[in-house]
């Protein structure tokens, strides 16, 4: 898999039927090595073990419904209370982020109202803290460390 913009993490791989999986550590099962899923795990990694959140407040690759459509997101981080905190929108390496991302991400969060988004192809990451009233978000340089 290609190399990507996050630090070492290691992984757990294993290999059956000619295809790779790799281990996630939220979902507690070996999921198809995927580009996308390389940067999901790279970033599920980057929250646990580079910002502080515990894996108890993450989840991944859950179903939502956006204007009556059914849609997956690709990690959502939790508060305490059960709020949504942040979410994460996960691209292959080889997928360009372009305004349409951001649209999609903003239309996931008319439903979960995360105070943060995170969108990443694994070489390009870009945070975002949203402005309720303004109704606009605001380009961070990183995404805030967990707070108890």
């Amino acid at each position: 898999m290609q190399e990507l913009n996050f630090p070492k993490f290691s992984f757990r791989f294993k290999n059956s039927e000619n295809k790779i999986s790799i281990f996630d550590v939220i979902r507690k099962r070996f999921v198809i090595l995927q580009p996308e899923e390389w940067v999901r795990q790279h970033c599920v990694h980057y929250l646990i073990e580079n910002k502080g959140y515990p894996k108890s407040l993450i989840n991944v690759e859950k179903e939502l419904t956006v204007n009556k459509l059914r849609k997956r997101y690709d990690i959502v981080v939790f508060n305490s209370d059960g709020s949504i905190y942040l979410i994460v929108e996960c691209k292959s390496p080889k997928i360009t982020i372009n305004q349409s991302t951001f649209d999609q991400i903003a239309q996931y969060n008319l439903s979960l109202n995360a105070s943060y988004l995170m969108i990443t192809n694994g070489l390009n990451h870009y945070y975002c803290q949203m402005d309720f009233k303004e109704e606009k978000y605001q380009f961070l340089k990183d995404i805030p460390e967990y707070i108890k």
